[in-house]
């Protein structure tokens, strides 16, 4: 059974990219949860959270990088 996490004291992050002139844009991303990254929508704070494994995220990082996303 997974457990969800409590993301009430979550401190999001937003990419030091993120600078406002592509419409803002940008995901944020909670850290501090082993084994699980917490991932939302910026323009939406209070919607909701796509919990990824630390593998997936590093598969989306990596992607984003290499520019296949």
């Amino acid at each position: 059974m997974r457990i969800t996490p409590d993301l009430s004291t979550a401190r999001w992050r937003k990419s030091s990219y993120s600078d406002g002139q592509q419409g803002g844009e940008c995901v944020e991303v909670a850290d501090s949860f082993p084994g699980t990254v917490p991932v939302r929508d910026s323009k939406s704070t209070t919607g909701p959270v796509l919990l990824l494994d630390r593998a997936a995220w590093q598969t989306f990082i990596n992607g984003v990088k290499d520019g296949s996303l």
